[in-house]
């Protein structure tokens, strides 16, 4: 009987578990926390949630819903953190899985014995130290949850944060000046927040960025992007740029530094309020930093002003601290060498599951990368002969011509990487409805037309 172990029980590792139940695959499923969710269990006691109070999606609910398990009619086109984790916790309990899940364990170190199998290393939920082995590993855990902090010349003196111990703004930010290092999807929504209760927010931005409002002619923004799959890849690059720019207007007319890449080269930040608060005067746009000295902050362009609190959203590290590194370290790759993202050439009984950034959603495609995997396991899915030589092509030929650094390292466009995903899941026998657009490109070029 072939045994699975699956670390975290978050959106990737509860689908995983439902894959193996409906396969047939014996498994058990680690969660260090005491619900599901990963980042979406808000105040999370172990420190692993990245969210906020305010904190909601920022793809859309028909993008980010599992495709076997819509999310509920009534909730809005961005959920916000509760529901989704009520939503993850329904859905663990309705393919049978919750009662399963190993609350409060934690996973200490997976290592590979002389039989080839995992060898797990757990802290149950009453302290105890224990060992158990495991002919696959499905690593579900996630990869933002260990904060990657800045370093620059000199020391500031203020409170200094992260953005993953960002919890929200009350009256101790009342009227502070305040910094915000990094304008990607937490650092426009820390921004914000901020500016709700502070008029001097500044926020730090190394390179240029693209703004995506949450709505575009009266659809959530991955709809539209949905629409233009069957273009090619430039002609959707250009369609989006045009359009995205027709929104929100020249960036360096109010500020920002302006974007000479296409769209879809870079992760995009969708946030509604961002330009508008600019525009405003409620956020105000710096260059990068140059060094510190006590509170006051040195900036490229040679400014100099004084913060009492800097919020770092820089981004997460890849880690897995449960594997020595010898075995595993992704930790300063700028792309991660695994086929689909989630199988590795030097380990056929490893799987990651959920480890890619898509221009959407991570969940639904996490549950084709679970069929792929249990497909496998029972024999019925046949990964490539030479899988270093697959796996290089794919890093040569990505979806798009991402930007390098760790920021892409695992970036994926969310309907090229489904197509592929769902080509492998046919070539097991295992058929996938056609994911059909809310707006096709007619609908896109006719509503275009006539805004």
């Amino acid at each position: 009987m072939k045994t699975v172990c699956i670390i975290g029980a978050g959106p990737s590792g509860i689908t995983a578990a439902k894959n193996c139940k409906e396969s047939g695959i014996v498994f058990d499923l680690f969660e260090k926390n005491d619900k599901v969710g990963g980042n979406w269990v808000f105040n999370a006691k172990t420190g692993h949630s990245s969210v906020y109070e305010n904190t909601h999606i920022i793809s859309s609910k028909i993008m980010s819903e599992y495709e076997d398990y819509p999310m509920p009619a009534h909730y809005p086109d961005y959920p916000r953190h509760d529901q989704l984790q009520q939503y993850f916790e329904n859905y663990a309990k309705n393919f049978g899985i919750y009662e399963n899940i190993k609350f409060h364990h934690t996973v200490d170190h997976v290592e590979k014995n002389a039989a080839g199998q995992w060898q797990v290393n757990f802290t149950d939920d009453q302290g105890q130290t224990q060992c158990k082995e495991y002919d696959y590993l499905m690593v579900s855990n996630g990869h933002h949850w260990m904060p990657k902090y800045p370093t620059y010349e000199g020391e500031f003196t203020g409170q200094w944060m992260h953005s993953h111990d960002f919890k929200g703004v009350n009256d101790e930010w009342r009227n502070k000046k305040i910094l915000v290092i990094g304008a990607g999807n937490s650092g426009c929504d820390v921004a914000v927040e901020s500016a709700r209760v502070s008029k001097d927010i500044y926020i730090s931005m190394r390179s240029p960025q693209w703004f995506v409002p949450k709505f575009m002619l009266g659809q959530p923004a991955d709809i539209l992007v949905k629409a233009l799959e069957k273009l090619p890849p430039k002609v959707r690059q250009m369609v989006l740029t045009k359009t995205v720019k027709a929104f929100t207007g020249k960036y360096s007319d109010f500020g920002l530094p302006e974007n000479t890449r296409p769209m879809l080269t870079q992760h995009p930040t969708a946030n509604s309020d961002f330009i508008d608060y600019v525009r405003h005067g409620k956020i105000k746009p710096k260059p990068a930093i140059k060094r510190f000295n006590g509170q006051q902050v040195e900036f490229v362009d040679g400014t100099v002003e004084t913060f009492d609190i800097i919020c770092c959203c820089t981004g997460f590290w890849t880690v897995f601290p449960f594997f020595d590194q010898k075995l595993i370290n992704f930790k300063h790759v700028e792309k991660v060498p695994l086929y689909r993202k989630m199988m590795s050439a030097e380990h056929d009984n490893l799987y990651f599951i959920g480890l890619f950034q898509p221009l959407g959603c991570i969940w639904p495609l996490s549950d084709f990368q679970a069929k792929i995997a249990c497909q496998e396991i029972l024999g019925r899915y046949q990964r490539p002969t030479d899988m270093k030589k697959a796996i290089q092509y794919e890093l040569d030929h990505p979806h798009h011509h991402f930007d390098g650094g760790q920021r892409h390292a695992v970036e994926v466009d969310y309907n090229d990487f489904r197509a592929e995903l769902v080509a492998d899941l046919k070539s097991a026998g295992i058929h996938v409805p056609e994911r059909k657009p809310k707006l096709n490109l007619r609908q896109f070029v006719g509503t275009l037309l006539t805004a």
